[in-house]
Formats: structure tokens, C-alpha cells, sequence
């Protein structure tokens, strides 16, 4: 999975998000190892601190922890891999929304140009 940076946050928080949206997604689950800092900061291109800051934020949040020859491991989280999905979506909602609004548009305009998307992009995937 690629990297992708903005410079709207700090790298360390992007990464924090990026590692989090991994674990909704499915594809860190609780108990896989988590590559060594130095892997993941070359594959992400930042700086081994700041990866290091990233995961130490992470262990201290809980979403991963350390086992202190084996490395890091993503926590057993019962119901917080559906807590973190949902604080996604709803920044992910929450950008849309603003910027919908910047561009003019009302609330009835917001659904309704999400409804013809949402229509175009299950047409295509129907074909």
C-alpha cells in the first residue's frame, strides 16, 4: 500500500491515520507484527524518528503494542477496529460536507450530487 502525504497534519499523524485505516480495513488484524521502524520508514520515505514518534503514539493509544524482543504487534482491540472505522468515515464525511459547502452547494445539493455518484460508480461496477 502506497504512502501518500499532505501537508495539512504532521507526517507522524498521517501515518497514525494511514496505520489505523490499515487496521479497519482488515489488512493490519490484531496480532500481526508490525514491520520494524526502519522497514516502514524507508517504505514510507520519512524519516526513522518520525516513524518511531507514529508507532510510540500508536503503542501509547493502544492500537499496537510492544513485546520487548519480538517487536510490535496490533492490539487485540474488541470493538476498536469498528471505533477507528468510524472516526474515519466520519473525517472522510466531514471533508466532503465542508467542502461542498465551500464550493456553494446546500444540503440538498450535497445529496444529491453524492447520490449521482454513488449511482455512477454502482452502474460501473455492475458492468
Amino acid at each position: 500500500m502506497a504512502w501518500k502525504f499532505h501537508n495539512n497534519a504532521p507526517i507522524y499523524v498521517q501515518i497514525m491515520e494511514e496505520i489505523k485505516l490499515r487496521i479497519a480495513k482488515g489488512v493490519l488484524k490484531p496480532g500481526d507484527k508490525v514491520p520494524p521502524v526502519r522497514d516502514l520508514a524507508i517504505n514510507a520515505g520519512v524519516n526513522p524518528n518520525t516513524m518511531q514518534k507514529a508507532l510510540s503514539e500508536l503503542e501509547r493509544e493502544g492500537v499496537l503494542y510492544s513485546e520487548r524482543t519480538a517487536g510490535r504487534f496490533v492490539s487485540e482491540i474488541n470493538d476498536g477496529e469498528n471505533k477507528m472505522r468510524e472516526g474515519i468515515s466520519l473525517r472522510l464525511m466531514d471533508a466532503y460536507v465542508n467542502g461542498m459547502r465551500d464550493l456553494g452547494y446546500n444540503e440538498k445539493e450535497i445529496i444529491s450530487e453524492l447520490e449521482k455518484y454513488l449511482n455512477s460508480i454502482f452502474e460501473m461496477e455492475g458492468k
